[in-house]
């Protein structure tokens, strides 16, 4: 799929994140300080209206370099500066490609999971967005093309496996085994993410 059309696409379903700001505030409520909810929301809403203003020859990078700098802006929070990071790492291991087809997509994912994994200090089974990221990143590689159901369903095994782990990072950490049973905030946004595409193109491979 071209950039930006992809772009358009991305757009669409920024837009709808809005609709998991409640749930994503009372996760991070529940074991954090509860800002989650308003960082997504608006870094959402700025990547949308950042990556509707790329041009129509746009290529890859320059779509995730603008997603990642809307996202960073869109409220300050370290969840912000590790996506908006991420975004930013992806869009240097893009090259110049003008296209997301799967070979794209699987390195942006892998070059976003390391990036975030370094500047955050953490590694898989701590509790983090991670834990998401880390198996749609091996999904992505295990296959030639992933359907997006695949992905929705490799992301929501993964936020329902943060539900036994007890927090190691950040804020979530001050609360111990109290975290025990309730999703970690980080991974279920990407999992909202990922069914945000889902609704609005539910045939799309990557």
């Amino acid at each position: 799929m071209r950039a930006a059309d992809t772009a358009a696409w991305i757009a669409a379903a920024c837009d709808r994140m809005a609709d998991a700001k409640d749930e994503l505030t009372e996760l991070d409520a529940a074991a954090g300080d509860g800002d989650l909810g308003v960082t997504v929301a608006a870094g959402a809403a700025g990547v949308a209206a950042a990556v509707r203003g790329v041009g129509p020859d746009a290529d890859v990078a320059g779509v995730l370099r603008a997603a990642g700098a809307a996202f960073a802006r869109g409220n300050p929070s370290s969840f912000a500066a590790l996506v908006g990071g991420g975004l930013v790492a992806a869009a240097r291991a893009t090259g110049d490609a003008v296209a997301f087809d799967p070979a794209t997509v699987r390195a942006l994912v892998a070059a976003a999971t390391s990036t975030i994994a370094e500047r955050g200090g953490s590694a898989p089974g701590e509790r983090t967005v991670l834990d998401v990221l880390v198996p749609l990143g091996d999904a992505l590689a295990a296959s030639p093309s992933v359907p997006l159901a695949e992905l929705v369903a490799t992301a929501s095994a993964g936020v329902e496996a943060t539900t036994t782990m007890v927090p190691a990072r950040g804020r979530a950490a001050w609360v111990g085994e109290r975290g025990l049973g309730v999703p970690d905030g980080g991974a279920t946004a990407v999992l909202r993410f990922l069914q945000a595409l889902q609704s609005t193109r539910s045939e799309q491979t990557v």
